[in-house]
This record gives structure tokens, C-alpha cells and sequence, in this order.
């Protein structure tokens, strides 16, 4: 039940993308632009949290479940640590994505050699 969840819920939200992207002018940097915006206001009003605890992946793994990370670290860090929560939480939650991002965007790039657009 877990895997059907997951399927449909970020399957929905793939749904959602690809009718913004085939539909309207938005350019797919502006798309995933909005995709985590629309993570932390919803994790701001309190209904991402209840939809990646029922859904899992299938929320948590979409650009969206990254904004939602992103405001619940700061979240915390601002309960803990006051005005200096701000710079802190983000970075301290999203710490292993960013920097897998990192990593695998190098690696790939030293084993595809890419090359600038002319």
C-alpha cells in the first residue's frame, strides 16, 4: 500500500508539472522555481507535513518535498535558536541533498565531458 501511496501522490504532482510545462510559457527553471515555493507555503499552512507522513517518497522526493524540507528545518532551527535559526535550518536540513546535487552533478560531468550551446 506504501508503493501505491507514493506512485499516486508523486505521480500527481508529475501530472501537475507536465500540464504547467505543455500549457503555459513557464520555462522549466520558473517550474521548479514554483514547485519548491509552493513546498514551503504549504509546509507554512500545514498541509505538506500531514501529506509526506501519509505519502512518503512519493511527496518528500519531488522538488516540493524540498521546499517543505527547506521551511521545516528553518522551522525548528528559529524555535531553537531564535533569529539566527533562518540561516542555519535550511542548510542544516537540506545538508545531504545539496550535497549529493553536488557530487553526482560533478561526477557526471567529468564523465559525459559537456560541452557550452553555441
Amino acid at each position: 500500500m506504501e508503493y501505491i501511496k507514493a506512485f499516486l501522490v508523486g505521480g500527481g504532482i508529475c501530472v501537475l508539472v507536465q500540464l504547467l510545462l505543455d500549457h503555459t510559457k513557464l520555462l522549466p527553471g520558473r517550474v521548479m522555481v514554483l514547485l519548491v515555493v509552493s513546498g514551503v507555503i504549504l509546509g507554512a499552512l500545514g498541509v505538506y507535513g500531514p501529506l509526506a507522513k501519509w505519502a512518503g517518497c512519493g511527496a518528500t522526493v519531488p522538488l516540493s518535498g524540498f521546499g517543505w524540507r527547506l521551511f521545516d528545518g528553518v522551522k525548528k532551527a528559529v524555535d531553537q535558536h531564535g533569529f539566527l535559526g533562518l540561516f542555519e535550518g535550511g542548510l542544516k536540513s537540506c545538508a545531504v541533498g545539496i550535497s549529493g546535487a553536488l557530487v553526482f552533478s560533478y561526477l557526471a560531468a567529468l564523465i559525459f565531458n559537456p560541452k557550452m550551446k553555441k
